[in-house]
């Protein structure tokens, strides 16, 4: 019975300074090997957050064209002054394609989120360096917006 009751105070000590010291070293070890991995994610996200926005413009670019071919009323060959309607907004017109000023409606791009202050382009905020999607209007009736991505600095 002795035996029983020294069993139980010894369960009742607690950890010993070896046991702590072990825990305390392997979350070290742990620590130096995943705080590399984790230490600079800003970049990845902020590349993410651009290719997001190159996709969404690529998307409402070829949306505002479908809708444009498909209204009879929609004259392709008209450089201003067309536009159509995408949920309840209207989109600007050249040739058929969406505008400088309204790729960012079309696309449903909040200019809170990006920096928008140059025509035609939607860049990161807080990047280092170049991490951007720029739109150029179409020129003419055959020709297609100019829609192109950097995210190098990013």
């Amino acid at each position: 019975m002795k035996a029983m009751t020294a069993i139980a105070t010894r369960k009742e000590q607690g950890f010993t300074l070896i046991e702590l010291v072990m825990v305390i070293v392997i979350l070290g070890i742990l620590a130096a090997f995943a705080l590399p991995r984790f230490a600079d994610l800003g970049g990845d996200a902020r590349a993410a957050s651009i290719q997001g926005v190159y996709g969404a413009v690529r998307s409402a670019n070829a949306i505002v064209r479908s809708a444009c071919l498909a209204d009879s009323g929609c004259d392709q060959t008209a450089s201003t002054g067309e536009s159509v309607t995408l949920e309840g907004q209207a989109v600007a017109l050249a040739y058929g394609y969406p505008t400088q000023a309204s790729i960012l409606t079309a696309a449903q791009i909040d200019a809170n989120d990006f920096d928008t202050t140059t025509a035609g382009t939607i860049a990161a905020n807080n990047a280092p360096g170049t991490c951007e999607v720029t739109f150029v209007e179409a020129t003419g009736a055959t020709d297609a917006p100019d829609i192109a991505l950097d995210d190098s600095g990013c």
